[in-house]
């Protein structure tokens, strides 16, 4: 087994039909030098998600794709119980109101007494669950499989359950994969569904939500706020109304981002390339008819 290394698209271009692995993002390789790759047998994603590979999957075969399924878990989960606690002490408000000088003291109910909506349950969505599960937090999870019961989840929903789920919840997090069905899942309709109250937290895809109407929708007090990770365009155009708008916080798609996520993908990749030389079953194997 020969390791090379492609430092640009010409390198790799060069070295690709000799590949029998490739490691690569799954998000934004150039899937169409695949077609040259006469050896593949093997595909290491170094992200949760391959939407590289999705347009041409009823192309390749035999070939196996792995994912990073693991890594990002625990800090999305970080992130998405700091971003519910942000917004709902309103810490934006405090801080403008810090900058003037001004003491409002308000009450603010326990977190305890509200209900998370986690549309998606991988490996993330779970994490994400059971974090705020412990912060007790009622949970309903979203789910395709509702054959077993999941830790930390309250109720568990089928996809065509997602107006219920949205009305149920103060705050929604998207966690599910990048797909056509998953496209624009969320847009004018759903929103007004949720309670006027109520949070959109998105460390999915921006693919997810109808942007446009997000933002239409926020203008007009429909929801309470946004914690949007991941945009329609990344990086977030300058002038999108998102970056002004009170009652949203824009991350740059940090949320799944560690500061070992390296060292986490090599220890996923080491191990699978031991069971491929010794040509046992890989771990985190992307099942391409569903897509993740």
């Amino acid at each position: 087994l020969r390791v090379l290394s492609a430092k640009d698209r010409a390198s790799l271009e060069a070295h690709v039909a000799d590949a029998d692995v490739i490691v690569g993002s799954g998000i934004d390789f150039p899937v169409q030098i695949l077609d040259k790759a006469r050896r593949l047998r093997w595909f290491q994603s170094t992200s949760a998600g391959i939407d590289a590979i999705l347009p041409i999957r009823d192309r390749v075969g035999d070939l196996i794709v792995t994912n990073a399924r693991g890594i990002h878990a625990d800090s999305i989960a970080d992130f998405v119980m700091t971003g519910i606690g942000v917004m709902h002490w309103d810490f934006p408000r405090f801080m403008r109101e810090q900058s003037h000088r001004e003491w409002h003291m308000r009450p603010v109910p326990p977190i305890s007494q509200r209900t998370l909506g986690v549309i998606g349950l991988g490996s993330i969505g779970v994490a994400i669950a059971r974090r705020a599960k412990s912060a007790g937090m009622t949970v309903i999870g979203s789910k395709r499989d509702l054959t077993k019961p999941i830790e930390g989840v309250d109720r568990l929903l089928p996809p065509e359950d997602l107006a219920e789920l949205l009305r149920l919840s103060d705050f929604v997090v998207l966690a599910v994969p990048h797909l056509p069905e998953t496209t624009k899942l969320i847009g004018r309709e759903q929103l007004r569904l949720m309670r006027r109250g109520a949070f959109l937290i998105n460390i999915a895809r921006g693919s997810v939500i109808a942007e446009s109407e997000l933002v239409e929708e926020l203008q007009a007090g429909t929801i309470a706020g946004a914690l949007l990770d991941v945009v329609e365009r990344e990086p977030l155009p300058t002038d999108s109304p998102l970056w002004t708008m009170p009652n949203v916080l824009i991350t740059p798609h940090v949320s799944g981002y560690p500061s070992d996520y390296t060292a986490r993908l090599f220890e996923i990749f080491g191990d699978n390339l031991q069971r491929f030389i010794e040509e046992r079953s890989l771990q985190n194997v992307v099942d391409l008819t569903r897509g993740y």
